[in-house]
């Protein structure tokens, strides 16, 4: 028998992992929705405080003892069958289930839920949604993967019946979710470690479309051929933005060199508002055109609109300032993925006075042989690339591919690059080469952000 978390009012749901960005934020939902919950973590995150202070205890260490009592217990891919809390909860009876599960059957709970998915963007296009509905008093619950400032953290916990959450295709987990406003932004060759072929990615982001009623929206990005053929054959109503054509489009995109970028939008070739972005890149335009759209179809007007999104500011990651070294600014982006590279360092040159490096650490062994041993035409708005050891994230090393490989690749596709094994290596080659005006970027979704701080002290 399906477990199902309406069953558990009033019962213990435990959560191992809870510090995490999901985790946690699935962790204040529950409380918020009345249940008793509890979770343990290896060490203090972000989140864990929070948790506290909202009436949550986390225990930090995942022991047997931390289990007993609860009557679910939920876990995320990260944690593995031989985890001391999952053996033991097995070994009790307990039932489990995967966070990805959790999500889905919290979404159900909601009369409209905007599921924000695509191959890049999610967390932007998650979040500027989030920032409008809140600001025009729609007091919507938030699930965004990041943590985004003006939430302290990655949750909104309203009281209304709009749900708004981010929408991974990864294992496919946003196919436990209940759309009724479903956005695909793009579809790109990404997780091929988990899809194998382009192909599989098409038909999991079908089946996610499939998740609208009859009566829900879609929301396509025009500017991508895949998705304007998943949006033409889906049967639902369709909504499409881009910068090339859709009913959502931007004229007269200026970007100024203090990183503000501004623009008119179109809605069917009528302009409806201007915006101004308080960030490079014409990715980010993009992401708020799919805002404009969402939040039009849930009834805000456009100014609101315009307005929210000339106060917001980028979650963590997303080309985050971190400081300066050598008179150089130097800035943090989750960009892994070659499409995410090349709108980053688009971004980044258009407001960069001087020369242009990039730290490019490779997050997985399959992402570096399927990726980055090719084309690197991504890197092109790059003077010089510096590629660290790949970070080895879920996998391990067979010996099939090395970080060498990736410099190769780049320094192919006409960039220069140098491999330095550690961020060591590459702070002492950047104080001797960065000058004032100068910018880096460091990339990835490894633990390249904290040694980039680490690099900065």
């Amino acid at each position: 028998m399906a477990v199902n978390i309406r069953d558990y009012k009033g019962r213990r749901i435990h959560l191992i992992g809870v510090g995490g960005t999901s985790m946690n934020a699935l962790a204040m939902m529950l409380k918020n929705l009345g249940y008793e919950v509890t979770g343990s973590d290896r060490g203090e995150t972000l989140f864990t405080q929070p948790l506290r202070d909202m009436g949550i205890p986390v225990m930090i260490g995942q022991r047997e003892e931390n289990v007993r009592g609860a009557a679910l217990v939920v876990y995320s891919a990260a944690i593995k069958p031989d985890n001391p809390e999952r053996v033991e909860a097995k070994r009790l009876g307990i039932p489990e289930m995967e966070r990805s599960v959790l999500l889905g059957q919290i979404s159900a709970q909601y009369g409209t839920v905007v599921g924000v998915a695509g191959c890049h963007g999610k967390t932007t296009m998650t979040s500027m949604i989030a920032k409008v509905t809140i600001d025009a008093g729609l007091d919507p619950t938030v699930h965004v993967g990041g943590f985004v400032d003006f939430l302290g953290g990655g949750t909104a916990l309203g009281k209304s019946s709009l749900f708004i959450t981010e929408a991974c295709e990864y294992v496919d987990s946003y196919l436990t979710l209940h759309p009724t406003i479903a956005v695909i932004s793009n579809i790109d060759n990404d997780h091929l470690d988990y899809f194998k072929t382009e192909e599989n990615i098409y038909r999991s982001f079908e089946k996610y479309a499939s998740l609208l009623p009859e009566d829900g929206l879609l929301v396509a990005g025009y500017d991508d051929d895949k998705v304007r053929n998943l949006a033409a054959d889906c049967g639902r109503k369709t909504v499409t933005f881009g910068l090339s054509g859709g009913d959502y489009c931007a004229k007269g995109i200026e970007a100024s060199h203090d990183g503000i970028t501004r623009f008119t939008v179109t809605r069917h070739g009528e302009p409806v508002a201007t915006v101004e972005l308080t960030m490079p890149g014409a990715h980010n335009v993009k992401n708020a055109l799919a805002a404009f759209a969402v939040c039009e179809a849930l009834g805000v007007p456009a100014e609101q609109i315009a307005s929210s999104l000339a106060d917001y500011k980028l979650t963590r990651r997303r080309f985050e300032y971190y400081g300066d070294m050598c008179g150089a600014k130097v800035y943090h982006d989750f960009a892994h993925h070659p499409s995410e590279i090349s709108a980053c360092l688009q971004g980044a040159r258009s407001v960069c006075d001087g020369k242009l490096y990039a730290v490019l650490q490779c997050n997985s062994y399959t992402r570096a042989k399927t990726l980055f041993t090719g084309d690197m035409t991504c890197m092109k708005d790059a003077d010089c690339v510096l590629v660290p050891d790949i970070y080895p994230g879920r996998e391990t090393d067979d010996g099939t591919v090395h970080a060498k490989d990736i410099v190769r690749a780049i320094e192919n596709s006409g960039i220069p690059a140098l491999y330095l094994p550690t961020f060591e290596d590459i702070k002492i080659w950047l104080k001797e080469h960065l000058k004032p005006g100068d910018m880096v970027v460091t990339m990835g979704s490894g633990d390249v952000y904290q040694q980039t701080k680490i690099f900065l002290r």
